[in-house]
């Protein structure tokens, strides 16, 4: 378990299938994560992606929880490693609508990145992001991802081409942000004193 300010990332449990079942057939949520032909996923389908949950295969999924009630409310995960180049690549969704816009999103994303470079010791991570999903491309850049590349108009989405970002962040980019970070929370301590 991985503790942000508002959220833990765990284990995903048998009784989250049912909701996340919902949450992974919001439209918004499908739009998001895949440019595949939209197509509904059945509760069968995910009870066996949750048999087949493991990180034997060097992938981790995270369910994410709040801190406040303990409610499951999307998921996180590292979809791949190349342990050679030491690079991981990395996805999110807020399926609880409720919880969208107003910063768990981006706690998951700095507790999962934290996870991925601490933890692991990995030097870099990136993302794929769609050009329309402008929500999700302010989180990343709120923790500090920048767009390294623009594939334009590689993405079909309702009767329109949008374009497919690849983000990325490196180690030392991250360990100077939380020196920063830590820096700037310790002066305004001082300053408040």
């Amino acid at each position: 378990m991985y503790i942000g300010k508002k959220v833990r990332l765990r284990e995903y449990r048998k009784e989250d299938i049912p909701l996340r079942v919902t949450y992974i057939n919001d439209p918004e949520i499908i739009k998001s994560l895949t440019p595949d032909i939209p197509y509904p996923m059945t509760l069968h389908e995910e009870e066996k992606w949750f048999q087949s949950v493991t990180a034997l295969n060097d992938t981790y999924k995270f369910a994410i929880e709040t801190l406040n009630d303990s409610k499951f409310i999307g998921g996180c995960s590292i979809n791949s490693v190349d342990w050679k180049n030491s690079v991981a690549t990395v996805g999110i969704f807020i399926g609880n609508r409720q919880y969208r816009g107003k910063g768990y999103g981006t706690d998951a994303m700095r507790v999962l990145t934290d996870f991925v470079f601490m933890q692991m010791n990995i030097n870099k991570i990136r993302l794929i992001v769609y050009s329309y999903n402008e929500s999700a491309i302010r989180c990343y850049e709120k923790c500090g991802y920048k767009v390294e590349g623009v594939l334009k108009q590689e993405i079909y989405k309702d009767g329109k081409y949008y374009d497919k970002i690849s983000m990325g962040l490196l180690k030392a980019e991250y360990l100077s942000l939380k020196t920063t970070a830590y820096i700037h929370r310790s002066l305004n301590k001082d300053a408040i004193v």
